[in-house]
């Protein structure tokens, strides 16, 4: 079996890998770091001017009509530099369903200002325990929603947001809100990253029929279709964090001496090293097939699980040795180090830990 890729998609990965070199230096991310930015305009525009951005978006729209496969290959690159790039909150959750499951006229209207990177979409993330925080109500033709959702980024800058909400029979519906309308509230909040985003109030803002995306009674399988490939996203980048953390401490622990030799010489270190590296590759292989699956519209459940699982906790104890064996090095905010650890964290709570993925992969098997 191949699991290479072709080399119109390596033609892609190599692209990003060069603009991201180029332009998401040390001295740039450390310049965003201190203005607490939670995107890199500049790095931004230049992805939409590659074609990069809007890639998984129809050319009737300005994209350039590629998969989901071929976004992720830019996706790894983006995690891998640690790049001030929300590309998850404003294509792969919000652009894309809007792309799949937007009338003709919606998708007009709002998808071709995000791949000229000219605006931004964004959404609001459901709660991990699935409970509903924003009701609907109908109102005419249109509808009218009240509620809060928390770590919402680019809020205050985006289009629309795109938010799930319940009506009174427990429906789960996908709307389009706008940010600035009446009725919203944004009020800034701090992350662990340091990428400021915003919680989202909600009271009695009107939607109109022309921004709901799916009503309420229509939205089931565009959201576990949403979610399944949020969750991959976030494995993907996962796995470009976890890469260049690992490729950063192999060099560190060949090059680092102690005793007249190289530290990555002494068993404990290298056996350590060789662990994380096990880790890495087994987050690698599962990732992409997960991928390749939802790619090709396959049901990938299971592979899926497993993903996230391995993400989740593989992940961490990759970036636990990379900052064990940097040493105090580690906790330099001048060194890049720090930085993968931290987004490597806040991918890990966005999957949701590895005990609860570890039960949804003892689910599916006790299913079958």
């Amino acid at each position: 079996m191949d699991f290479s890729f072709d080399a119109d998609q390596l033609e892609i990965q190599q692209l990003a890998e060069q603009i991201l070199t180029d332009k998401a230096t040390a001295a740039r991310l450390r310049e965003l770091d201190v203005r607490a930015s939670p995107v890199d305009e500049e790095l931004w525009q230049e992805l939409a001017r590659a074609g990069l951005l809007g890639m998984a978006l129809g050319e009737d729209v300005g994209g350039g009509g590629a998969g989901f496969l071929e976004f992720c290959l830019v996706l790894q690159c983006a995690g891998a530099a640690a790049a001030h790039l929300p590309l998850i909150d404003v294509i792969v959750s919000a652009a894309l369903p809007v792309e799949r499951f937007g009338s003709k006229e919606l998708r007009a209207r709002l998808l071709p200002s995000v791949a000229d990177g000219s605006a931004y979409l964004t959404a609001a993330p459901d709660r991990p325990d699935g409970r509903a925080t924003v009701r609907a109500a109908r109102d005419g033709e249109d509808w009218t929603l009240s509620g809060v959702r928390s770590l919402v980024v680019l809020a205050d800058r985006a289009l629309r947001v795109l938010v799930t909400a319940d009506d009174e029979q427990g429906r789960a519906g996908l709307f389009c809100v706008d940010p600035q309308a009446a009725g919203v509230l944004l009020e800034p909040q701090q992350t662990m990253t340091g990428r400021p985003a915003h919680r989202v109030t909600l009271s009695g803002v009107r939607v109109p029929a022309e921004d709901v995306l799916l009503p309420p009674g229509e939205a089931d399988e565009a959201l576990a279709w949403l979610r399944d490939r949020v969750a991959a996203a976030v494995c993907v980048e996962q796995l470009g964090v976890c890469a260049v953390s690992l490729r950063l401490t192999a060099e560190y622990v060949s090059e680092r001496e102690q005793f007249g030799r190289p530290i990555g010489t002494f068993q404990a270190v290298a056996h350590r090293v060789a662990d994380a590296y096990i880790d890495l590759e087994a987050i690698r292989l599962t990732t992409w097939q997960a991928v390749w699956l939802l790619d090709q519209d396959g049901d990938a459940r299971e592979e899926l699980a497993i993903a996230k699982w391995w993400a989740a906790d593989a992940g961490p104890r990759i970036l636990q040795a990379a900052q064990h064996l940097h040493g105090g090095i580690s906790v330099d905010l001048d060194y890049p180090v720090h930085r993968y650890s931290l987004l490597g964290k806040r991918n890990e709570l966005r999957l949701g830990g590895p005990t609860a993925q570890l039960r949804d992969v003892g689910a599916l098997l006790a299913r079958d």
